[in-house]
């Protein structure tokens, strides 16, 4: 059983397999016992050529593919269901989140289960994107925060570490990565944040990222709020002290 379960969903990565597989490599190997779960997105480029060709030679890889785009939400849920271990660990495939930020958000979490933390976000204080990207993200954290009061100043980061139970607790639907925080805190879990790096995209083009727009995601945002609505804490006052359930 690995200590962690890193999860990555790419769609057309060719050009970065390789550079953030190895990044990962010089981050984890000898720090935690990982593996690495790599889910191609119905590429239509070399992704799946070349993960199978790396995977030859590195057994912690584990490649999963779908025959047709279904989404980065989806993409992970696919490598989630497989993961082995109890902690799961994201971030994007595009190389913009830095691999060596994975051991101290894992530690994060660990240092805070016990009062509850079921989550560890990304932040991404200092981005690296376009204008545009930037000021767009930030009004949509903005009003996402005010509406949902998720405690996140970054949701939309890829890089997160956090629960596999308490993820797998919550209900799917589709851009569900980028309300991650609300929903576990609407199940009952805490979350924090942590500062990471963020880097330009050296390689390729853009696919996953552009929901995290406000005017796109406006429907996803009035969804959670509805799924809030109708969920409901029970306060236990009286436990069985029958072992057999």
């Amino acid at each position: 059983m690995p200590d962690l379960s890193v999860v990555i969903p790419v769609q057309n990565e060719e050009e970065n397999i390789r550079l953030l597989i190895e990044e990962i490599r010089q981050s984890l190997d000898g720090v935690l016992d990982y593996e690495l779960i790599y889910v191609n997105d119905g590429s239509s480029d070399a992704t799946l050529q070349i993960l199978e060709e790396y995977r030859a030679g590195f057994p912690l890889l584990y490649v999963i593919s779908h025959k047709m785009g279904t989404g980065q939400s989806t993409a992970l849920r696919t490598g989630i269901n497989q993961a082995k271990s109890s902690v799961i660990a994201t971030l994007d495939g595009d190389g913009q989140n830095d691999p060596a930020d994975i051991p101290a958000l894992y530690q994060a979490l660990e240092k805070h289960a016990d009062s509850g933390v079921v989550l560890v976000n990304g932040y991404r204080k200092k981005r690296k994107d376009t204008y545009i990207k930037r000021v767009s993200s930030r009004l949509a954290n903005g009003i996402r925060g005010w509406l949902l009061n998720d405690d996140t100043p970054d949701t939309g980061c890829g890089l997160k570490v956090f629960s596999r139970e308490a993820y797998l607790a919550i209900p799917f639907f589709d851009h569900l990565h980028r309300f991650l925080p609300a929903m576990m805190i609407n199940g009952g879990g805490k979350v924090m944040s942590v500062e990471v790096n963020h880097r330009e995209r050296q390689l390729g083009s853009s696919h996953y990222g552009f929901f995290d727009r406000l005017w796109v995601g406006i429907f996803d945002i009035m969804g959670v709020i509805w799924l809030k609505s109708r969920t409901t804490h029970p306060v236990v006052i009286k436990d069985s002290d029958d072992d057999t359930h």
